[in-house]
């Protein structure tokens, strides 16, 4: 690329790296504001469900066991719920014989019964038995009133422990917290058991370990009586819960009594018991398994580094290799997120990354898109009038193959001029209108072969037309196609010429005969846009188009309609005849330069007697009375005028 493209291109560069800037800071800011929507913190909340559980955990070795107050333990027990508290009696002493640590029972017993039943509970319960209360906040319009129900009192006054079973749901309602509750059921388990941290975790993120029934659960019924239905020490110094848990999970839309969606009810549609809840928050405390949301410092370093790897992948370009790229570092922001909650603990949303990062690379993709079309439909404007449509469309589809500002190449350029158009336009002086008219009717089918053989027309001047071949597309046959345009053009001046005589004989008047001239020159050239910064028009300059110019000019002095230059006869000799005509020298240059024209028929024997004919010419031998005049002039007619001239200018310089 020349020079002077330099710093069109870094105008344009910086331009782009400018609006990439601006657009990777809205788009922080609009993070920033985004971030603090209610709506926002679901988004990433339903996030971590996904990550939390893509590798399907499993409860970790020694949790608790589960009996279930399930359907078959209904049917077995066939009594009417809530069950006689006799029977939890009965239940905590077969647990306790069994060997359990613990024994939880996820059942509010706040209310008395019958007296002989509480008496039962109450004495079977002690310092190894957790028993559920419940807390509930009554908002009235009046004022907000917190209730607290707990077990009745003889059964704490018995050693029995408290622990309130309730748990925070988030805005979709969905589990993902522990409860901050310092007396919680699952916290309270962890000190009855012995295992209780030294903090308690309230209000990290939890994680969850499979859908419903993922622990360890035997029926109600078999653990009254676990010699004969569960194997050998299976409660064995284990924590036990107690409560509700159906076989079947009910379904996310049909709700169920004390059951809860959690991370994994994305996957299944199904709610998890509350005893199972209670069961997850035992074992996220004991071992140390919550997650620990990021603070705002780090997300903003996420997201800002998430912007700048964006601006890194858009810097130069975008493209195919840009979804591939930006595709890569969406999973990786997701895998990153994974293993911070896998091996330390703690949730990065990969959200706002993942959000700042499209916005990035999309908007800037959207730019670059809108920017091509602009060029495309520019390009489409500024060569629709030079060039072949199939052209125009090559370079709006590729517009690399176009350099503008200016560029070296190697052209055939054609110069083409109606012979005598200054008398007929003399002769139609009083009527423009006509004169208008058949010049429209002249350069539309000379244009339209122009563009048909590919070639670009630079400019009209009257009635003479200015074209070239190979730019701004690469032609690799420019010559040939050149020289097929000039007898293409011929041709549609002979159709022309047919019609005017027709329309003439109509009006009883004399027809204007139409002849053209061509002439075509093959060499480098400079080509670009050129003009003033207001004004320019793509074009081409150099002695090469000077040296068509003037074939142009000189075809009339040698009889023929078209004269071509050394190097485009050379390059078309393998398709036309062509042959030598003279040599002349152009203004500028001192080597005389060889012309040469087509033939359409000639013989061997006529082509090299014409040879003969021109040797004799440039060595002076050549009279007037020569015979060869004659004979090559029937042997190939298309140069009679030519043989003619040539007698003539011999007479006039009185030769033999």
């Amino acid at each position: 690329m020349r020079m002077r493209d330099k710093p069109r291109q870094a105008r344009q560069i910086r331009s782009r790296h400018l609006r990439l800037l601006v657009l990777s800071l809205t788009t922080l800011i609009a993070i920033s504001l985004l971030s603090r929507l209610p709506a926002w913190s679901l988004l990433e909340l339903r996030s971590f469900d996904y990550l939390s559980t893509v590798d399907d955990p499993r409860p970790p070795p020694g949790g608790p066991v589960i009996v279930a107050i399930d359907e078959p333990s209904l049917a077995d027990i066939n009594a009417q719920w809530p069950w006689p508290r006799s029977l939890h009696a009965q239940l905590v002493t077969q647990l306790r014989d069994a060997g359990a640590r613990v024994i939880g029972f996820d059942i509010i017993m706040a209310e008395p019964s019958n007296p002989d039943n509480d008496a039962a509970i109450t004495k079977a319960v002690g310092p190894d038995t957790v028993l559920a209360g419940d807390e509930t906040l009554i908002e009235t319009p009046q004022a907000s009133q917190l209730i607290r129900a707990t077990p009745l009192p003889q059964l704490t006054e018995a050693g029995a422990v408290t622990g309130i079973a309730s748990v925070e749901l988030s805005g979709d309602g969905t589990f993902r917290r522990i409860p901050g509750y310092e007396d919680g059921f699952a916290a309270m388990l962890t000190k009855v058991a012995g295992v209780a941290p030294e903090t308690l975790p309230a209000g990290r993120l939890i994680q969850t370990f499979g859908p419903a029934r993922s622990y360890p659960t035997v029926s109600y019924y078999q653990a009254l009586d676990p010699k004969n239905l569960l194997p050998p020490d299976y409660f064995k110094d284990r924590v036990v819960l107690v409560g509700l848990s159906l076989q079947n999970a009910p379904a996310i839309d049909k709700g169920g009594v004390d059951a809860f969606a959690t991370p994994y009810t994305v996957h299944t549609g199904k709610l998890v018991s509350g005893v199972e809840i209670q069961a997850t928050i035992y074992d996220n405390i004991r071992s140390g398994l919550s997650i620990a949301e990021a603070r705002l410092p780090t997300v903003a370093a996420c997201i800002l580094i998430s912007v700048l790897l964006a601006a890194a992948t858009v810097w130069r370009s975008t493209g195919w290799l840009t979804i591939v790229t930006s595709a890569a570092a969406l999973l990786a922001f997701a895998a990153v997120s994974a293993a911070g909650m896998r091996l330390a603990h703690i949730f990065v949303s990969p959200l706002g990354p993942t959000v700042a990062y499209i916005s990035v690379v999309f908007g800037q993709a959207a730019f670059d898109f809108a920017e091509e079309r602009r060029n495309k439909r520019q390009i489409t404007r500024a060569f629709a009038q030079y060039i072949s449509p199939d052209l125009v469309k090559r370079l709006s589809s590729d517009p690399s193959q176009l350099k503008l500002g200016g560029e070296r190449r190697t052209l055939s350029v054609l110069f083409s001029d109606v012979r005598g158009f200054t008398t007929i336009a003399e002769t139609l002086k009083d009527d423009p209108e006509q004169l208008t008219g058949l010049i429209n009717r002249l350069l539309t089918p000379l244009s339209d072969v122009v563009m048909d053989h590919g070639g670009t027309i630079d400019k009209y001047m009257g009635d003479c037309i200015m074209a070239f071949w190979n730019a701004p597309l690469d032609d690799p046959d420019h010559a040939l196609h050149a020289v097929k345009a000039s007898l293409a053009m011929q041709a549609a001046i002979s159709s022309l010429n047919r019609e005017l005589e027709q329309e003439a004989a109509m009006r009883g008047g004399r027809p204007h005969v139409l002849k053209m001239g061509v002439g075509i020159n093959t060499g480098e050239c400079i080509v670009g846009n050129m003009g003033s910064t207001r004004r320019f028009d793509y074009s081409c300059l150099g002695d090469s188009v000077n040296l068509a110019s003037r074939l142009e000019g000189a075809s009339k002095n040698y009889g023929v309609a078209l004269l071509l230059g050394e190097e485009t006869a050379r390059l078309v000799a393998g398709t036309y005849t062509v042959v030598e005509l003279d040599r002349i020298i152009v203004k500028g240059r001192t080597v005389p330069s060889p012309v040469y024209t087509v033939v359409h028929k000639a013989e061997a024997e006529a082509l090299a007697a014409h040879q003969a004919f021109i040797a004799a010419k440039y060595a002076g031998t050549l009279v007037p009375s020569d015979p060869a005049f004659d004979r090559l002039a029937a042997d190939m007619p298309e140069l009679a005028g030519y043989y003619v001239i040539v007698r003539e200018a011999l007479v006039e310089s009185g030769e033999e």
